[in-house]
């Protein structure tokens, strides 16, 4: 997909997320990593619904830019950083399931700006539902000081 090398991506996005205070916070998981795409679960949690129950759009929307992002991490020098420039979701479906999984992968990389898709899918018995997608686009940051991996 690209020709930089980007070292451990994967140890290298394990550590990152482990960062990542508003994913602790919604108990969200890393569960893939390869080039270009990053999946992201979280198990239901009353704490994250909206009124009627479902699981939050804003919830919905922070782990699909987080897997997003993550996918684009794997195609960039471990010296460079990303900042999430913009992002459009569509909620499809209400967020009602067990678990959720939220994939992003790359549509187009680039040397500045990076262009992601995601989808979010609610899981219980039978088939996984899509209930949300997302157009996420990422600018790379260098040489910046406090912002690195």
């Amino acid at each position: 997909m690209n020709d930089i090398d980007n070292g451990d991506f994967r140890e290298r996005i394990r550590q990152s997320f482990a960062r990542q205070g508003a994913m602790e916070t919604l108990g969200a998981e890393l569960t893939r990593i390869n080039q270009g795409v990053v999946e992201i679960e979280l198990p239901f949690d009353m704490k994250l619904t909206q009124q009627h129950g479902f699981l939050h759009a804003g919830v919905i929307s922070a782990a699909l830019d987080s897997a997003c992002s993550y996918a684009a991490y794997t195609l960039i020098e471990p010296q460079a950083s990303l900042l999430t420039i913009e992002f459009k979701v569509n909620l499809m479906s209400p967020g009602r399931g067990e678990r959720f999984l939220f994939r992003g992968e790359i549509t187009k990389p680039g040397s500045t700006i990076i262009v992601a898709d995601g989808r979010g899918y609610a899981i219980s018995d039978g088939p996984a539902k899509l209930i949300a997608s997302m157009t996420s686009t990422m600018m790379i940051i260098r040489g910046r000081e406090g912002i690195t991996g």
